[in-house]
């Protein structure tokens, strides 16, 4: 059962906060452009914009007659220099965002994000974005010597925006991973770059938009809340509802 004190809620970045795939795909076809190669179709590499350069590259340069290392490790530096000179060309937010991550600022939830991308990329979205200062953390795919699945970038996330636990909204089984290794519960997006359902990834809740939520917060906090106080009534009570 997860413990009660739930007051932060952790987020990926690309594909749960941000629509970046369009600044990704543009690096990815400019990196295949300074290869020689065609540019690729957008819609064909979209669910891997949130698998990193390396996954992208690979995908990319398949497509156009094979993707031997040696070109892989040439693209990437090329791949990361355009992207974060472009990072905010054309990724938005997903609709309602904002109003959701206020609603749940104003109920006093520290708000933190942890992500596999670089952290430096990351920072300066966040900052590109408008967002600075909005959250409490940012941990990178490079921040620690480990990431996600691992359960430490998230735990780490939630330490330095000062909160107790946490509940992690993804758009990825990797995600899932995650919350759950860190013992924390999870909301699914089913906006984002996953080619799976939503529904299926094994979140505790999943949604289909930003304004629902605050309300799927308060659905997996309400349980664990009257547990709690079952438990401080009676403490005889605390194995059983364990």
């Amino acid at each position: 059962m997860w413990a009660p004190k739930i007051d932060t809620v952790v987020f990926d970045l690309d594909g749960t906060l941000v629509d970046t795939a369009p600044d990704l795909i543009a690096a990815l076809n400019h990196s295949l452009q300074s290869l020689g190669r065609p540019a690729v179709e957008p819609a064909i590499v979209r669910p891997l914009a949130g698998h990193g350069a390396r996954a992208l590259l690979e995908a990319g340069l398949a497509l156009s007659g094979g993707a031997p290392d040696e070109l892989i490790a040439q693209a990437i530096p090329v791949f990361l220099a355009h992207y974060a000179d472009n990072i905010c060309t054309h990724s938005t937010p997903y609709p309602g965002l904002e109003i959701a991550l206020e609603e749940l600022s104003v109920a006093g939830f520290k708000l933190a994000i942890c992500t596999n991308k670089p952290e430096g990329l990351a920072n300066r979205l966040v900052e590109s974005l408008g967002w600075t200062g909005l959250f409490g953390a940012v941990i990178g795919g490079d921040t620690l010597p480990v990431r996600k699945p691992d359960p430490l970038p998230l735990l780490t996330a939630i330490s330095q925006a000062n909160g107790a636990r946490a509940i992690f909204v993804g758009d990825s089984a990797v995600d899932v991973e995650t919350a759950r290794a860190a013992a924390m519960p999870s909301i699914a997006v089913g906006f984002g770059f996953s080619d799976e359902c939503a529904s299926q990834l094994g979140a505790n809740l999943h949604i289909d938009h930003f304004d629902m939520l605050p309300a799927a917060v308060r659905s997996i906090i309400a349980p664990a809340s009257l547990i709690a106080e079952r438990i401080k009534l009676d403490p005889g009570q605390a194995t059983a509802v364990a």
